[in-house]
């Protein structure tokens, strides 16, 4: 019987794949599900556990703003979808407004876990000074391995000219 199975097994074996224990992150791994930018009030993020514990709860969401203590703002709801943990990731977020022509850049940094997640990347306070009817011009949303390589981006579409 074994000696039946031997030419299989051999076959089978030159399609294993041996598991990589610290593989690299890959871009196909991560990708931006959506990116929803619009304005939030303060009073949005209140929740009943708050009055109690004061503690900001933020529940599964992961919330990220320019100015901690400044919840109003400018946010940019993002579902992330990834295949495996990333530690020291970061989220870059370039805004151009009607101010400022030139791109403002935002750091958030991340740890994610494996799964799709959603973050808030809030400009707040003196971060986003226009308040809720401004919307930018144009913005451009990556993700940063630790090591500095992109693994994901989303941008408007007004953030850089049509190829010709």
């Amino acid at each position: 019987m074994l000696r039946r199975l031997l030419p299989l097994l051999i076959c089978l074996a030159g399609f294993h794949r041996p598991f990589a224990t610290a593989a690299p992150a890959s871009t196909a791994d991560y990708a931006f599900v959506h990116v929803w930018p619009g304005w939030r009030e303060a009073s949005s993020f209140e929740r009943l556990s708050e009055y109690f514990g004061g503690q900001e709860s933020t529940g599964r969401d992961s919330i990220h703003r320019t100015q901690p203590t400044a919840r109003a703002g400018y946010y940019f709801l993002v579902r992330v979808k990834n295949a495996g943990a990333l530690a020291g990731a970061r989220f870059e977020l370039r805004v151009i407004d009607q101010d400022h022509p030139e791109p403002q850049l935002h750091l958030f940094p991340i740890d994610l876990t494996r799964g799709e997640q959603v973050h808030q990347l809030g400009l707040t306070g003196t971060d986003w000074p226009r308040g809720r009817t401004a919307h930018p011009v144009a913005w451009q949303l990556t993700l940063h391995a630790a090591d500095g390589h992109i693994l994901a981006t989303q941008k408007s579409f007004l953030w850089e000219k049509p190829a010709k």
